[in-house]
């Protein structure tokens, strides 16, 4: 039986763990021993944890990833908090020089690679290692294994890190996963050089699972009480996702009369206080609503007329696919990854990228019910179940890196 390390930061609510979930959930346990470290053993995914998981235990040094300075520090991990201060003032510098539009890539970047020296290694061997979020220094340097996996979860077409270093992690790895064939491509044109190494694997999905878990009726749902027309979006609150772009399409869709409408967020994220400031600056308190955290967003799918996903990029988003699942007509952006995520007027509307795009799809589809029934049904009538997207997983086990660490 293969012995199988799978890395990760958290089970917070968001795409990527509840990806990590459903791969989980699908795997041949029959057939692999599974050992999952979690830098942190926090969020509130931890209970979708697959049973035949073997969780590794924390490690003080890891687990800052997702501690404060402040916390780092009064944990005692002075030298890691000296790295994490040295990378904040350094992407504070970049960020002035060079006019970042999103830092926060490049500082994790940094965040990490300073404080490699600090971290201490795996001391078991592993026949398969598997990354699962980037950026990948843990599996890249301190895990020794027969065969490396990294997956990519985003477009890299659109984020800045440090190519240099960014490549030597890169190369530590015999096998990068794409969650989809556009984010595979955006990232080859980045590093032409290991075009031979990245394949495609989407995000595993469960439809019975997504289902059964917007049925539960143990969610309060506000949505279910508003007779207005029902906009949602499941995403972190952050610039990627375009939340503020979705509040400026929304005043727009205001003031040309559109008054029975409100929209929905769930999510939670860095960007919480400013999003709600800007909510209050165009008087929106009363339609535009951020849920917050919720640990089944499933029933409030279930609840909205139009999902929409305002992103400004995206590898694929689960939620999309999710939307989907339950029959609901969806609206998304025209990010680069787009046309992978929806098939535009079959089971998806693919609008322009700006905020009168999002204010024009989403007019086009309340206006257009013929439309909105239309893409339902096509959704209601796929099948977007693909735990077969696991054997192409399993047959990458099956490398030999003799010697590697």
């Amino acid at each position: 039986m293969k012995k199988i390390l799978i890395a990760s930061c958290d089970m917070g609510i968001g795409g990527v763990e509840r990806s990590l979930a459903g791969m989980l959930e699908q795997f041949s346990y029959d057939e692999y021993k599974v050992d999952l470290m979690l830098y942190s053993q926090s969020g509130e995914f931890m209970e979708l944890l697959h049973e035949d998981i073997s969780l590794l235990d924390e490690m003080a040094e890891y687990k800052t990833f997702r501690s404060s300075i402040a916390e780092t520090f009064r944990a005692r991990q002075i030298g890691i908090g000296i790295t994490r201060l040295v990378s904040k003032a350094r992407t504070a510098l970049e960020t002035r020089l060079r006019k970042l539009e999103e830092p926060g890539y490049y500082q994790q970047q940094l965040m990490w690679r300073y404080a490699l020296p600090l971290l201490p290694k795996l001391e078991q061997r592993y026949d398969v290692a598997i990354s699962f979020l980037w950026p990948h220094y843990f599996v890249a340097d301190k895990v020794a294994a027969d065969v490396k996996i990294a997956w990519i979860h985003t477009d890299y077409s659109t984020i800045v890190t440090n190519h240099a270093m960014d490549l030597k992690m890169w190369s530590n790895f015999d096998h990068i996963i794409a969650v989809s064939d556009a984010c595979k491509s955006s990232f080859i044109s980045r590093y032409k050089e290991l075009k031979d190494k990245v394949s495609v694997i989407e995000n595993i999905i469960s439809p019975p699972a997504v289902s059964m878990l917007a049925d539960s009726g143990e969610v309060d749902n506000p949505m279910l009480r508003d007779r207005r027309f029902k906009l949602l979006t499941v995403a972190r609150l952050s610039y990627q996702k375009g939340i503020d772009q979705a509040i400026k399409a929304f005043d727009m869709l205001r003031q040309l009369g559109y008054r029975d409408m409100a929209w929905y967020v769930v999510g939670y994220g860095g960007e919480e206080a400013a999003l709600r400031e800007q909510i209050a600056e165009y008087g929106l308190q009363d339609s535009f609503v951020l849920l917050g955290k919720q640990t089944n967003p499933y029933p409030f799918v279930k609840a909205c007329d139009l999902y929409v996903q305002p992103s400004r990029y995206e590898g694929k988003a689960i939620t999309v696919t999710e939307a989907k699942i339950l029959g609901k007509p969806v609206v998304i952006t025209g990010y680069p990854t787009a046309a992978s995520q929806v098939t535009n007027y079959i089971d998806g509307y693919i609008t322009e990228q700006s905020v009168e795009g999002i204010a024009a799809g989403i007019e086009r589809l309340y206006q257009d019910k013929e439309l909105r029934d239309r893409l339902a049904r096509n959704c209601a009538g796929m099948d977007y179940g693909n735990a077969y997207e696991l054997q192409k997983l399993y047959s990458l086990f099956q490398g030999d890196r003799r010697g590697s660490a």
